[in-house]
């Protein structure tokens, strides 16, 4: 690892850095902090958090926020419960989770719950609204043409 670290700098810095981005993936649900995640790629906290930001463009706190609201959409997709979903993915407030998920997604967990269940129904109802315009248009089902009855 030390010839590694002597000729490829830039990689041997990159490689710490994922190591420690991956850290967060696999851990964003508990209870973790900007120490254990900068030692996972052998920085101080504050060099750590300059260069993550100057890499991914969030701090690793930004970044570990962005990961648990992801993370929460799946579960609201699946239908979960708002609260039991705040609590799996590492918040340990519903008022704090809701607030940043509103923050970000621009709407409540409950709206976009309630969304994502009208899309469904509506997709079960007509899937052929559904289809993404560039694979219509690539089999030649143009908006000229009477789409429905080449489905």
């Amino acid at each position: 690892m030390a010839k590694l670290k002597q000729t490829y700098p830039g990689f041997y810095l990159y490689h710490r850095l994922v190591k420690a981005k991956l850290f967060i993936d696999r851990n964003y649900h508990t209870n973790i902090n900007l120490y254990n995640i900068a030692r996972e790629g052998y920085f101080s906290k504050f060099h750590f958090i300059r260069l993550f930001k100057s890499i991914y463009g969030y701090t690793p706190h930004q970044y570990m926020i962005r990961v648990r609201i992801e993370n929460a959409k799946e579960l609201l997709m699946k239908g979960f419960n708002i609260s039991d979903t705040c609590f799996n993915i590492g918040f340990e407030s519903i008022s704090s989770f809701s607030g940043l998920f509103r923050k970000i997604e621009k709407r409540t967990p409950s709206e976009f719950q309630r969304a994502h269940r009208i899309r469904q129904e509506n997709i079960k109802k007509n899937p052929e609204y559904f289809i993404p315009h560039c694979f219509a248009e690539q089999n030649g089902w143009s908006k000229n043409s009477n789409f429905r009855e080449v489905i």
